[in-house]
């Protein structure tokens, strides 16, 4: 079972991790490829942009599915 916490954490740290933690493989690898083209691309001003973005992603999914489980058992 995932961790909202952990999820966001480690979406934050590698943009892409913490999806990859919550069982969202191709979502983890949309953001470990589009996070540094971000980084290059704008010269390092959407970057953060992107890490926060994920980390908010992955929070709320690993909720999602953390309540879906609960009410399902």
């Amino acid at each position: 079972m995932s961790r909202p916490g952990i999820a966001a954490l480690l979406s934050f740290l590698i943009p892409g991790v913490g999806q990859i933690y919550n069982g969202d493989i191709l979502r983890g690898v949309f953001w470990l490829i589009v996070t540094p083209g971000f980084w290059i691309g704008t010269g390092g001003c959407l970057g953060w942009v992107c890490h926060v973005i994920a980390a908010a992603t992955a929070h709320s999914r690993a909720e999602n599915q953390l309540k879906y489980r609960v009410t399902v058992v």
